[in-house]
C-alpha cells in the first residue's frame, strides 16, 4: 500500500524528483571525488614537500565542496516541495472521501481515528518521502560508488567491506523486523488517546455533573501508558541500534588502520591511499547507516499508509447513481412505503414495514416512545442512511435514484443536536445558501424567533460564534439552527426533535410562524411534546419500528391505545378523553 500511495501521489511531482535524482547526484560524486583528491595531496603534495601542489589541489577540493553544499540544498528543496504537496494532495482525497460517508462509514472508523489518519498518518508518510528522497537516494549512490573507488585505491583491503557491510545490514534487518508490528499497535494506541480526548472534551459537562473526573483521569491515564510502553519498546530498539552500529563502523575504521598500516609498513600501498580507502569505508558505511536509519521510517510509514488505504479504499454505501434524476415531479412531497431498516450487525429491523406520506405544504409530526425508530426515520429522508427494505421517496423520486445534491437542496434537516460552526450567526446561516441576503437572514430568524437575541448581540450578524456554539445556550443554539434550515429555502423541512430546548410559548410562536411564513413548506416534525404536534395535519406514531397509528389527534385519540397513553401521560387523562 505505502507504494501504491507513493507512486499515485507522486506522479505529479516527476519534474521535482528529476531535480532531487539529478542534485542528488552531483552531490554523491562531489563526496565521492574528495578522498581521491585527499589522497593526492598526501603522496603527492605533503610527501613531497610541494607547497604549490597542496594549494592548486585545495582549492579545488574547496571549490568542490562548495558544489556539494549548493547541490544538497537544491536537491533537499526540491524534495521538500514533493513531500509537501503530496500530503496536501493526500489529505485533500481523504477529505473528500470521508465527507462522502454515510452515518455507517463515519461509525465504523470513528471520528477519532479518522482525526488522526488524516494528520498523524499522512504526517508519517509526507515525512517518509522527504527523508528519503533526501537520504535514500544519495545513500546507495555513496555506498556503491564508495565501494568502487574503495576497491580501485586497495582491493587487498576490500574484504574488510565485505564482512563488514553484510554485519550491519543484518543488524539493521533485524530491528526493523522487530518494529513493524510495534508501530501498527503504537498507531492503534494513538487512535485510542484521541478518541478518549474527543469524549472527555465534549463530554465535560457529563463527567463534572457527575464527578466522574477520577475515573476519566484513570482511563486516560491507562490510555496514555499504553502509548508509553509501546513507544519505550521503540525506543530500546533504537537504543540498542545505534550503539551496535556504532561498533560495527569503528571495528571496521580499527581494521582499515591495523591491516592498511602493514602494507604501508610492507610498501603495498602509499599512507594517501590508506587514508582514502579510510574515508571511503566511513562514506559506504555511513551511507548503509543512513539507509538503515532511514528504512527504520518505512515500517511506521507502512503502518500509516495501510490505514489511509483503508479510507480511500472504503465506498460509501451512499452510491451516486450514474443516471441520477436531479428534477421532482412532486416538489415537497414525502412518501415511505414498506421501508425496512436495520443498523450493521443487529439481530432486528429498528424500522419495519413503514408506510405513510406527507403532501407539498402538509405537516406531519412522527412521536414514539425513546427507540421507537424516530431519529433513523427521518435520517432516512436525506438518505444518511439507505434503507434496507421498501422505498423512501422525496418529490416522487426514489432517494437512492436521486442527484444527492439535487436532493440535499431540496431538504433543509434541523438536527437532534444543533451543531453551529466556528464564525458569525451570518456565517453559520448563510452555510445554507452564501447568497443569502441579510434581508433573507433576519426574515429566517424572525421566523425562528431568534431576531430578539441576535439584535443584541455584539454585532448581530457579524457576532462571533464559538465552535460547536458553546457561547450561546441551548435554546438558541437550537432556533440559529432552525433559522440556518430556513435560509437553505427548502421544499422539506425536517425537525428532529428541534423544539425540545424551548420553551412552551416560544414553541408555539415559532410552529404559528412556521405554518404562517412557509405554508408551501412540507415539514416533518419528530417531537416528544404532545404540545409540539397536536396541531399537525397528520401524525404518526411509532412503536417498536413499525408504525401503530396514522391520523390526526382527534383520529388518535379514538384509534391509538399508544398515542392516547402518550397524550395522558403528558396532558392527563382528561384531556386524553
Amino acid at each position: 500500500m505505502l507504494a501504491k500511495l507513493l507512486v499515485r501521489y507522486l506522479k505529479s511531482s516527476g519534474w521535482l524528483l528529476l531535480g532531487v535524482l539529478v542534485f542528488q547526484f552531483a552531490s554523491a560524486l562531489a563526496s565521492l571525488y574528495l578522498p581521491s583528491l585527499n589522497a593526492d595531496i598526501i603522496d603527492n603534495g605533503v610527501s613531497q614537500g610541494d607547497t604549490d601542489y597542496i594549494w592548486r589541489t585545495g582549492v579545488v577540493m574547496l571549490t568542490i565542496s562548495l558544489g556539494q553544499i549548493v547541490a544538497a540544498i537544491i536537491a533537499t528543496y526540491f524534495a521538500a516541495r514533493a513531500a509537501m504537496k503530496l500530503g496536501r494532495d493526500m489529505r485533500d482525497d481523504i477529505f473528500e472521501r470521508v465527507s462522502a460517508f454515510s452515518e455507517r462509514e463515519v461509525t465504523g472508523f470513528g471520528a477519532g481515528s479518522l482525526i488522526t489518519r488524516n494528520t498523524n498518518d499522512v504526517q508519517q508518510v509526507q515525512m517518509l518521502t522527504m527523508m528519503g528522497a533526501t537520504f535514500l537516494v544519495s545513500a546507495p549512490l555513496l555506498a556503491v560508488g564508495g565501494i568502487i573507488l574503495a576497491i580501485d585505491q586497495a582491493a587487498s583491503l576490500a574484504w574488510i567491506l565485505a564482512i563488514a557491510v553484510p554485519v550491519l545490514l543484518l543488524v539493521a534487518g533485524v530491528v526493523i523486523a522487530r518494529m513493524v508490528p510495534l508501530f501498527r499497535s503504537l498507531q492503534g494506541k494513538l487512535d485510542g488517546v484521541n478518541r478518549i480526548m474527543r469524549e472527555q472534551l465534549t463530554g465535560i459537562r457529563v463527567i463534572r455533573a457527575f464527578v466522574r473526573e477520577p475515573i476519566e483521569e484513570e482511563r486516560f491515564r491507562v490510555a496514555n501508558t499504553d502509548i508509553m510502553v509501546v513507544g519505550r519498546k521503540v525506543g530500546s530498539l533504537f537504543v540498542l541500534l545505534f550503539p551496535a552500529v556504532m561498533l560495527i563502523l569503528n571495528v571496521t575504521v580499527i581494521g582499515v588502520i591495523w591491516f592498511g598500516g602493514m602494507q604501508v609498513d610492507s610498501g603495498e600501498i602509499q599512507i594517501g591511499t590508506l587514508f582514502a580507502f579510510m574515508q571511503y569505508a566511513m562514506i559506504i558505511l555511513s551511507g548503509v547507516l543512513m539507509a538503515s536509519f532511514m528504512t527504520l521510517m518505512i515500517p511506521r510509514a507502512a503502518v500509516s499508509a495501510e490505514r489511509i488505504g483503508e479510507v480511500l479504499d472504503t465506498r460509501s454505501t451512499l452510491v451516486r447513481p450514474a443516471d441520477a434524476v436531479a428534477a421532482f415531479p412532486e416538489p415537497g412531497a414525502v412518501e415511505f412505503r414498506g421501508v425496512t431498516f436495520t443498523y450493521p450487525g443487529a439481530e432486528h429491523p429498528i424500522l419495519a414495514d413503514v408506510t405513510f406520506r406527507a403532501d407539498p405544504g402538509e405537516t406531519v409530526a412522527v412521536v414514539g416512545s425513546t427507540g421507537a425508530g424516530k431519529t433513523t426515520l427521518v435520517s432516512l429522508i436525506p438518505r444518511l442512511f439507505d434503507v434496507t427494505d421498501g422505498a423512501v421517496l422525496v418529490g416522487g423520486v426514489d432517494v437512492r435514484r436521486a442527484d444527492l445534491d439535487a436532493l440535499w437542496r431540496t431538504i433543509g434537516l434541523v438536527p437532534q443536536r444543533p451543531f453551529l460552526f466556528t464564525g458569525t450567526v451570518g456565517s453559520n446561516l448563510r452555510f445554507g445558501r452564501e447568497d443569502a441576503t441579510d434581508a433573507e437572514l433576519w426574515r429566517a430568524l424572525e421566523i425562528a424567533q431568534a431576531s430578539d437575541f441576535v439584535s443584541q448581540m455584539d454585532g448581530g450578524l457579524d457576532a462571533r460564534i464559538a465552535q460547536g456554539g458553546t457561547n450561546v445556550s441551548g435554546g438558541q443554539r437550537q432556533r440559529l439552527a432552525i433559522a440556518r434550515a430556513i435560509v437553505h429555502d427548502p421544499r422539506v423541512l425536517v425537525f428532529d426533535d428541534s423544539f425540545s430546548a424551548l420553551d412552551l410559548t416560544t414553541d408555539a410562536r415559532l410552529r404559528q410562524a412556521l405554518w404562517r411564513e412557509l405554508p408551501h413548506v412540507t415539514k416533518i416534525v419528530v417531537a416528544q411534546r404532545v404540545s409540539t404536534i397536536i396541531d399537525a395535519d397528520r401524525i404518526v406514531v411509532l412503536d417498536d419500528g413499525g408504525v401503530v397509528g396514522l391520523g390526526t389527534h382527534e383520529e388518535l385519540l379514538e384509534s391509538s391505545q399508544t398515542y392516547r397513553e402518550i397524550v395522558e401521560s403528558q396532558l392527563g387523562a382528561e384531556v386524553a378523553r
